[in-house]
C-alpha cells in the first residue's frame, strides 16, 4: 500500500464540509493510467497485509472503533467491497451489519437505535453495509415509508416537508459526532455507479445464473427514481460531510479501483492515529522478566525432578 500510497492522490474524493456537492462534477470511472486492474491486484494485498498490522495494534491501543459506512446505488459493489478489503483483517474484530427494513420492534424505537447497537466497541472494525442514511435516502425518495415510525408530528404525507429532512440531517450529525467525540472513527463510502454500469450490472446478474440470486424485479422499479436517487445522495451528502464523519465519493464503475481507493483511504486514515501498542511500566516489565525466569527454569528444575524420581525408584526396586 505505501507504492499506491504514492500513486493514489485520496484527497479529491474527500467532500469538503458545509460545501453543496453535485454528483454529476464527480467521475464514475478511473481515468488514470498509472494503474490497472492486474497492478492493483498486489497493490491491494499489500495493503491488507498493511491494514491487518493496524487491526492488531487497534485492538491492542484499545482506543478507538472504526466505522465504515458503505452507501450506494444497487451493484455499485458495497457487497465486494466489503470481501475484498476487509478480508485480511481478523474476522473477530469486524462485525458487519446489511440493514434491511426495519421489524416492528426496531419501528418502537427512534430510526437511529439499531444503528447505536450496531456501533463498534474499542479496537473493533463495524461495517455497515447501508446504514442510518436510508433513513434520508429511500425514505426521502419513498416518503411514505416515514409514516410507519408512527411520529408524534407526523400524520400525513403533507407533513414530511424539506424542514422535516433539515432536522434529520441535523440529528444524524449529532448522532455521528457523539460517536466520533467518544472514540470512533468514521468514514463513509458512497460508491458512485453510472447509470450506464448499473444497466450492464444487472444485465450480467440476468444473463449469469451463476448471478440470478442477486437480480430482484425491485431492483429495476428503484432504477426509475434514478434521479431522485441522485439529488437525495448529494442532499445527504452536502448536509453530513464534517471532519468528524467525513465523506467519500468513490468512482464505481471499475470494481478494482474503487476497492483499492477504499482501502487506501482506510488505511491512510487509521495510519494518522498513530497507534502503537501499550508499553508497560517498569513494575510491571520487572514482572515480566520474573515470569521469564520461571519459564526457562522450568525445564531444569523438570530435569531435576525426573532424576529424583529416579533415584527413588532405583532404591526401591533394590
Amino acid at each position: 500500500m505505501s507504492k499506491n500510497n504514492k500513486i493514489i492522490d485520496t484527497k479529491p474524493f474527500k467532500v469538503k464540509a458545509k460545501t453543496k456537492i453535485k454528483l454529476s462534477d464527480f467521475a464514475t470511472e478511473y481515468k488514470g493510467k498509472e494503474l490497472n486492474k492486474e497492478n492493483s491486484i498486489s497493490f491491494l494485498e499489500s495493503g491488507k497485509e498493511e491494514l491487518s498490522i493496524l487491526q492488531d495494534k487497534l485492538y491492542a491501543h484499545n482506543k478507538y472503533g472504526i466505522l465504515i459506512i458503505f452507501q450506494a446505488m444497487d451493484a455499485a459493489g458495497k457487497d465486494g467491497a466489503v470481501k475484498h478489503v476487509m478480508s485480511g483483517l481478523n474476522p473477530q474484530g469486524v462485525k458487519v451489519y446489511s440493514f434491511k427494513a426495519p421489524s416492528i420492534k426496531e419501528l418502537d424505537h427512534n430510526y437511529l437505535w439499531r444503528h447505536q447497537q450496531a456501533a463498534p466497541a474499542k479496537g473493533e472494525f463495524a461495517i455497515h453495509n447501508r446504514s442510518h442514511y436510508e433513513n434520508v435516502l429511500i425514505a426521502k425518495v419513498h416518503p411514505n415509508i416515514v409514516l410507519n415510525e408512527q411520529l408524534p408530528n407526523i400524520t400525513q404525507l403533507e407533513d414530511i416537508d424539506k424542514h422535516f429532512w433539515e432536522k434529520r440531517y441535523e440529528q444524524i450529525n449529532r448522532f455521528e459526532q457523539n460517536l466520533a467525540e467518544n472514540g470512533t472513527i468514521i468514514l463513509k463510502f458512497y460508491l458512485h455507479l453510472s447509470k450506464k454500469e448499473q444497466k450492464k450490472r444487472f444485465l450480467e446478474r440476468i444473463d449469469d445464473p451463476s448471478k440470478n440470486w442477486k437480480f430482484s424485479m425491485s431492483d429495476i422499479e428503484e432504477r426509475q427514481y434514478w434521479d431522485d436517487y441522485q439529488k437525495a445522495y448529494e442532499d445527504a451528502i452536502s448536509a453530513t460531510a464534517t471532519p468528524l464523519a467525513p465523506w467519500y465519493i468513490i468512482p464505481a464503475d471499475d470494481k478494482w479501483y474503487a476497492r483499492l481507493l477504499i482501502a487506501s483511504i482506510i488505511k491512510e486514515t487509521i495510519d494518522a492515529l498513530d497507534l502503537a501498542y501499550p508499553t508497560l511500566a517498569a513494575s510491571e516489565k520487572a514482572k515480566l522478566e520474573d515470569a521469564k525466569k520461571l519459564l526457562l527454569n522450568e525445564a531444569e528444575e523438570g530435569k531435576i525432578i525426573k532424576e529424583k524420581n529416579k533415584e527413588k525408584e532405583k532404591k526401591n526396586k533394590k
